[in-house]
């Protein structure tokens, strides 16, 4: 599929005309290339202003509804209109340039610079006998308001999440951070779509090194169209073979904010709600901004929950399964017989029983998210209670069970990063298939793997585990619990601006 895309585009290319053709000096004639490489669209506008006996002096063209009509129709063709008639063509560039009230004005000589400018909403004005023309910034991209966050909520803290509209995102981080070291550097990328992709980091904050090495992998993305912020992930994170997430994506400006004043790189998609950050660690992906607006000691208390939730929803079911298939020794007399007696009539073993719970739950996650909302909230309830009940009277499953796979379930709900969630859940099942065949043994042997594997990764070339492993005295601060504010902020050190609040997600 992406092969045939490869060479259809490339055939386009041809179409359009080696690199850097330049214009002609004929309005007319350029109008008449642009609309034969637009294909005649049919929001392709164009208008003729006459000036004198030349009917075709000026010509302004423009795609419909990604421009700003009002703004051409009062700073463009008014100009256009009481232009003087008496000045040559070169003359007349310059005032126009002068008389447009709008703020970017460029000028383009190339005709593919031209096909790009206009495909992404300027507008362009071709001027007669001059083979250049004049290019204004008039993008008008529809775009939702402003709204709370979807999937990263918090009680207190600011409300507000990004949207799909590149400058309104980065105008909600700026607002945040008004300093003058900020910086914003773009580019693009997609060989079809042409998607604006924008780099945010605060100079003599993050490091030159991390700086250079996303420049250096994006520039490296090769592909026809970036359609969200995961296309570009998956070209730059590091570990292409990990279920753990190496990349950070949010939703919430704040988190931006803070993560910038740590010293990580935010990356911003056009047509994305989701921000990039990097590099990130495996503890920041525990951390949620409603840390930093709450009491020290419940903040602290907040991410240890995350955390055991974590190791609840990964383990739990291996361990039940280990514990009575391989060591009823460890499980309570007490306790044994109520398994046992559950499990009797069970046709199943206690791995498949296990298996076939985990699917279900999935299955049953994966309907609700596709679901309509008003019928996703009923699905859930009848999967959960009447099914699972059913389930227990007919004899399939026991009830145990229900109560470990629900509990997991919960326990994997409670953590604040999404693909942190999803790799648990694909470790799960192997951890299952582990503890049905070695016990508790094979799951302790299993967590090593995953634990070398953990330590062997690097996020733009921070350690994945970084400050547990290698161990920072001073960073566990803000590791597994929260300090007070005053004694997490990093005092500059002499002769370098590193004083930075940590505020993370």
């Amino acid at each position: 599929m992406w092969k045939n895309s490869r060479l259809k585009q490339d055939k386009s290319k041809e179409e359009i005309g080696s690199s850097n053709t330049p214009l002609e000096k004929s309005a007319k004639e350029n109008v008449e290339r642009v609309k034969k490489n637009l294909g005649g669209s049919s929001d392709l506008i164009t208008r003729f202003i006459k000036q004198n006996d030349n009917k075709f002096a000026f010509a302004v063209i423009y795609i419909d509804g990604i421009t700003n009509k009002r703004s051409i129709e009062e700073h463009v063709l008014e100009p256009l209109l009481t232009c003087n008639s008496n000045l040559n063509a070169l003359s007349l560039k310059d005032d126009l340039e002068q008389s447009i009230s709008i703020t970017n004005i460029k000028e383009k000589g190339c005709q593919e610079d031209v096909l790009l400018e206009i495909a992404s909403g300027s507008t362009v004005i071709f001027i007669d006998g001059d083979s250049t023309a004049l290019v204004l910034d008039t993008k008008q991209i529809e775009s939702r308001s402003i709204a709370e966050p979807t999937t990263q909520t918090v009680i207190r803290g600011p409300k507000d999440s990004f949207t799909e509209n590149l400058r309104t995102n980065t105008a909600l981080v700026r607002g945040r951070i008004q300093s003058p070291n900020l910086r914003l550097e773009p580019m693009k990328i997609g060989d079809v779509t042409n998607t604006a992709v924008e780099i945010m980091y605060i100079k003599g904050i993050a490091e030159e090194s991390i700086v250079l090495e996303v420049k250096n992998r994006l520039k490296k993305i090769k592909i026809d169209g970036v359609l969200e912020s995961s296309y570009v992930e998956d070209f730059i994170h590091d570990g292409k073979h990990t279920p753990f997430p190496t990349v950070q994506n949010t939703e919430r400006p704040d988190v931006v904010a803070g993560n910038l004043l740590e010293g990580k790189v935010a990356i911003f998609i056009s047509g994305t709600p989701y921000v990039l950050i990097v590099p990130v660690t495996f503890m920041q992906l525990f951390q949620s901004p409603e840390d930093y607006y709450q009491n020290q000691y419940i903040g602290s208390f907040l991410r240890l929950l995350r955390l055991a939730a974590y190791f609840l929803s990964l383990y739990a079911p291996g361990v039940y399964i280990a514990m009575i298939t391989h060591h009823q020794a460890l499980v309570p007399t007490t306790l044994l017989v109520s398994i046992a007696a559950q499990r009797e009539p069970i046709p199943f073993p206690a791995v498949i029983e296990a298996f076939i719970m985990e699917i279900t739950f999935e299955v049953l996650r994966e309907a609700g998210i596709r679901m309509p909302r008003a019928v996703g909230s009923a699905l859930s309830i009848v999967g959960a209670l009447i099914l699972g009940q059913a389930a227990v009277e007919a004899g399939f499953v026991s009830a145990s069970m229900v109560i470990i796979v629900s509990v997991t379930a919960i326990a994997s709900f409670a953590l604040p990063n999404y693909n942190l969630a999803i790799a648990a859940r694909t470790l799960r099942f192997l951890l299952l298939i582990v503890a049905s065949y070695a016990g508790l043994f094979g799951m302790l042997a299993a967590s090593l793997i995953i634990g070398m594997h953990m330590c062997s990764l690097r996020s733009f070339g921070v350690p994945y585990l970084y400050p547990i492993s290698p161990f920072k005295v001073n960073e566990q601060k803000d590791a597994l619990i929260r300090f007070s504010l005053q004694n997490i902020v990093n005092k500059p050190t002499k002769g370098k601006n590193k004083g930075k609040v940590k505020i993370r997600n």
